[in-house]
């Protein structure tokens, strides 16, 4: 089979950066295309990103001899690509504007970025969880006019440790969620070079992540409607969030309690983990982790440096189940947050959709 021809929309920030690295020797997708912003534009890609590669593996070969185009010139890269990876550093507003522009010029767009998360006709995937909210893919069609472009987003890298985890205990009847997320430093594209502030400290505060993280949840856990033209998010359960930036690279760890109307035993939680089956396994797809989830017995795991690169970072890691005096029971969660929880998960999300014919090679 040909394979899609793929391009990477901020291709020189950090996110973008694993983008490119993750799609050298993919099995399905070739990266045909790398655009920044205009200041990058016509630069070799080794030119762009000399003294800017922020990741402990090295750029890939071929990458570095592809030319560098405008993000903003949507015609020239459309022409190039089956569909784009979006991870640009911009307001809400200009990155909607662009991934729409890029939808409408026909090419689909599995994107990083935030700004269009909320949009009701836009599915929010973890591949694993809420694959069937696709079908909501002709009604965004229909909005923006379009034959075979479209929008879909990953959700917010920190909440893609605990929601999984949580994910086989719906059957339970969760009601309510506190959790405490303790986010690496790659989640804000730095390294402990380009924020030397973090070393020896822990900062109380990430915006706008603890409002993400109380209500991404709840459209991923949603339903669409009757005649597929939204996903409506779930009502329930109530999350409490508070999100804090630690001396740590890579890896989001989440400290959860949690409340259920029918209280589970530990070892139906444990049973309940532990015979999860989800569709991107069944479907073999290349990133695919086999577990997705895992628990571990070990009362001092999971821990960020020995376990964020479970399954190539594409794991869950979850540990120290235990009754929680306030709720039912506490545990704790881990997942690598630029693969898992960024490009990787983006990755995952595209091979789902090529999977299901969402996303097919231009004629």
């Amino acid at each position: 089979m040909r394979k899609y021809r793929v391009g990477v929309i901020g291709a020189t920030g950090m996110v973008g950066q694993r983008f490119v690295t993750l799609l050298s020797g993919h099995p399905w997708f070739e990266l045909t295309a790398v655009a920044a912003s205009a200041r990058s534009a016509g630069k070799t890609y080794e030119e762009a990103i000399n003294g800017r590669w922020l990741l402990q593996s090295p750029c890939p070969e071929a990458a570095k001899r592809l030319t560098v185009l405008d993000a903003a010139d949507v015609e020239t890269v459309a022409k190039q690509v089956d569909f784009v990876f979006c991870a640009i550093a911009a307001s809400k507003d200009e990155t909607r504007r662009l991934e729409e522009a890029y939808a409408r010029a026909e090419t689909p767009v599995v994107s990083n970025n935030s700004a269009c998360r909320g949009v009701a006709d836009v599915p929010m995937l973890i591949p694993e969880i809420n694959h069937a909210h696709t079908a909501v893919i002709p009604a965004q069609r229909r909005r923006l006019g379009t034959q075979r472009g479209f929008i879909a987003v990953k959700p917010n890298c920190s909440i893609q440790s605990y929601v999984p985890a949580l994910t086989p205990l719906l059957g339970f009847g969760i009601e309510k969620i506190a959790v405490c997320t303790y986010q690496a430093i790659s989640g804000a594209g730095k390294t402990f070079e380009t924020f030397p502030e973090i070393l020896d400290n822990v900062i109380p505060y990430i915006g706008g992540e603890e409002e993400k993280s109380e209500q991404e949840p709840l459209k991923i856990w949603g339903a669409l409607d009757a005649s597929a033209e939204r996903i409506i998010p779930a009502d329930k359960p109530v999350i409490s969030a508070q999100c804090l930036r630690v001396p740590v690279l890579d890896g989001h760890m989440a400290a959860v309690s949690v409340s259920f109307r029918d209280r589970p035993s530990s070892q139906e939680m444990l049973d309940a983990w532990a015979n999860w089956h989800t569709l991107p396994q069944e479907l073999k797809l290349p990133s695919a982790p086999t577990p997705f989830v895992r628990y571990m017995e070990e009362n001092d795991r999971p821990q960020t440096r020995l376990d964020r690169d479970f399954e190539r970072g594409m794991g869950v890691s979850v540990g120290r189940l235990r009754p929680d005096p306030l709720f039912d029971w506490r545990f704790v969660c881990l997942s690598h947050n630029t693969l898992r929880g960024a490009a990787g998960g983006g990755v995952l999300s595209a091979e789902l959709l090529c999977a299901q014919d969402w996303i097919l090679p231009r004629e």
